[in-house]
């Protein structure tokens, strides 16, 4: 059991959503995800891959959300705890960086606590004060209403939201 070969990667659908929310559930109890309104959820299904297992069951998630030309965001990674080990997060990483590549983003931002598994993927820590965008860009990004623009942006009333997650960055 376990084997790559037991699971594949496919784009999330709204039947999805439960199981999702299911599997996410003691993550959000734990203050290792933040969690998220049903509403939220089922809006950002087309941002969402899954990992399913030989019966389709979703054993795995996460999305890539769009932040700006070229800046993407790693959201809402998440694992079966039967299936943590076995290669279902690293997949989906993979293919999620692989989407954000197809979407012409050369930049993946993850706010996360997971920053040896992130790291491992070619994340990089991000100062306090590091500049990720150009100043006009940051201006643009300070009109969004989207908390993870604002997450990104480190401004300080999220700050209180980010549960103490490391800021980290990838150039694809």
């Amino acid at each position: 059991m376990g084997q790559a070969s037991e699971f594949r990667i496919r784009s999330a659908r709204t039947s999805d959503v439960p199981r999702m929310v299911e599997l996410m559930e003691p993550l959000v109890v734990r203050r290792i995800l933040l969690g998220k309104d049903l509403v939220d959820l089922y809006a950002a299904v087309p941002e969402f891959l899954v990992a399913v297992d030989a019966e389709e069951r979703v054993i795995g998630y996460g999305a890539v959300h769009v932040m700006w030309e070229q800046l993407g965001e790693v959201r809402t990674l998440g694992v079966s705890e039967k299936w943590l080990g076995r290669g279902v997060g690293h997949r989906l990483l993979e293919a999620l960086e692989q989407r954000a590549y197809e979407l012409g983003l050369t930049q993946l931002f993850c706010l996360t606590f997971e920053t040896d598994f992130f790291g491992k993927h070619g994340f990089e820590e991000v100062g306090e004060n590091t500049e990720l965008v150009a100043a006009e860009v940051y201006t643009e990004l300070l009109r969004s209403n989207d908390e993870g623009v604002a997450e990104f942006l480190d401004l300080a009333r999220v700050k209180p939201n980010t549960l103490g997650n490391t800021r980290m960055l990838k150039r694809l």
